[in-house]
């Protein structure tokens, strides 16, 4: 055998014995590589690949959810980026339903609303003090509302209340726009509290329509449109319905504290505060059927307005356009109720039954009058006028102005000093005395 050969057949060997390992050597190879990894989970090496990778995914689980919090604040302040409210409860930003929303109100107060102006009465007052007690300067008195109701010319005519511009200096009207008009009185009328002024058409878009407060219905829906408390509330608008018809209130005229008048009137529970005298009350087509007037202030009374019915007012109005004022006949007397007398004199002086214990008595008749040329006297008591029981002072002048006309002819039962006597006279203007 060569020397090669024999080399190879030690290399065989070689191989051999390192592929067949003895049973212990392979032990001892197994118990140095569990101690070695025994050292690597000692020192944190996840045991082999198996830790590394488990450590590794529980490192992306915790990032993402890093990530995943902070995401809601990094979102506004990535350039290109908007915020949408749904899904994120932390937003501030608000969703709206833009709904217009239209009713038979809301149309009869775009029809109406635009023809109820304000109305400042601005008065002399004085300025100087004690100093100088005749100076005197211009002042807001007060303010009310108005409701235009025709355009003539160059002129628009405003419907409002008497004690609205009464003691009035100057009167100024404030439109829709918010723009003054100087106004003129064109007329007034103490007893039912209206009175009309004008101003330039020039700016005047809409007029009311008058519709026909006859045909009213209790319980049906009513608007009172006007400027409660002064102009800061202009065109306010209070809802209410028909709560009365043909009521009558008392109303205090010379302010002495007894009732000289029976306003007739509607009764509604719309809102009607100081400031909406003289606004208008519409029905649900956006018709004019009142002017409001009044309301009864009483701490313990709530929901109690009342207006002048607009059927009573028409011919007030047309009367007051034509002629400055309301002519209306009259006798020539004063008055004074029966109730008011004292029992004494009326069975001293008056000589009157017992048993008659309403009725009106005359302490005065105005020389070359209609009373004095029919024979009436001081003192008698008018107790029928026309056959119509006269109980107050407030019966005697509703059938005088609401019933009669200048020249139509009066009857009167009067007590005269305990007999019933019969009188007829021929009734004229108040002018004429």
């Amino acid at each position: 055998m060569s020397y090669f050969q024999d080399d190879d057949k030690n290399n065989d060997s070689l191989k051999n014995d390192e592929i067949q390992r003895s049973p212990l050597q392979e032990r001892l190879e197994q118990e140095e590589r569990e101690t070695q990894e025994k050292r690597q989970k000692r020192k944190g090496g996840g045991g082999g690949k198996g830790g590394y990778l488990f450590t590794g995914f529980i490192g992306v689980i915790i990032g993402a959810l890093l990530v995943w919090l902070m995401m809601p604040g990094l979102v506004n302040q990535m350039p290109g980026t908007t915020t949408s409210s749904a899904g994120n409860k932390n937003n501030t930003t608000i969703n709206q339903v833009a709904t217009e929303v239209t009713t038979d109100v809301t149309k009869a107060v775009d029809k109406a609303s635009d023809a109820v102006v304000g109305i400042t009465n601005i008065q002399e007052v004085s300025s100087g003090g004690f100093w100088n007690p005749q100076s005197t300067s211009e002042q807001p008195a007060g303010s009310g509302s108005g409701v235009i109701y025709k355009v003539q010319g160059d002129k628009a005519f405003i419907v409002t209340n008497n004690h609205v511009i009464e003691g009035a200096k100057q009167l100024e009207v404030t439109m829709p726009d918010g723009t003054k008009e100087v106004a003129q009185l064109v007329g007034h009328d103490v007893w039912t509290d209206l009175a009309v002024i004008s101003i330039s058409s020039k700016d005047v878009k809409t007029v009311a329509t008058f519709g026909n407060s006859d045909v009213l219905k209790q319980g049906e829906t009513v608007i009172a449109i006007g400027n409660p408390l002064g102009l800061e509330f202009y065109g306010s608008v209070t809802t209410g319905v028909v709560s009365g018809k043909d009521r009558s209130v008392p109303v205090d005229i010379n302010g002495d504290g007894t009732s000289d008048w029976q306003q007739e009137v509607l009764q509604t529970d719309a809102a009607i505060n100081p400031g909406n005298s003289g606004g208008a009350l519409v029905n649900i087509a956006g018709e004019l059927v009142g002017i409001n007037s009044m309301k009864i202030a009483e701490s313990s009374v709530e929901g109690l307005g009342f207006s002048i019915p607009i059927n009573s007012a028409i011919p007030i109005i047309e009367e007051l356009e034509a002629n400055g004022e309301m002519k209306r006949p009259t006798m020539g007397v004063s008055l004074v109720d029966l109730t008011d007398v004292p029992a004494f004199y009326q069975q001293q002086t008056l000589k009157l039954p017992k048993d008659l214990t309403t009725g009106v008595v005359i302490t005065d008749v105005v020389g070359n009058s209609p009373a004095s040329k029919a024979g009436v006297q001081q003192y008698d008591v008018i107790v029928e006028m026309d056959g119509k029981k006269i109980e107050t002072a407030i019966d005697l002048r509703k059938h005088l102005y609401n019933d009669k006309k200048i020249g139509d002819k009066l009857t009167l039962k009067v007590y005269r000093q305990g007999k019933l006597v019969d009188l007829s006279l021929t009734l004229t203007n108040s002018d004429s005395l």
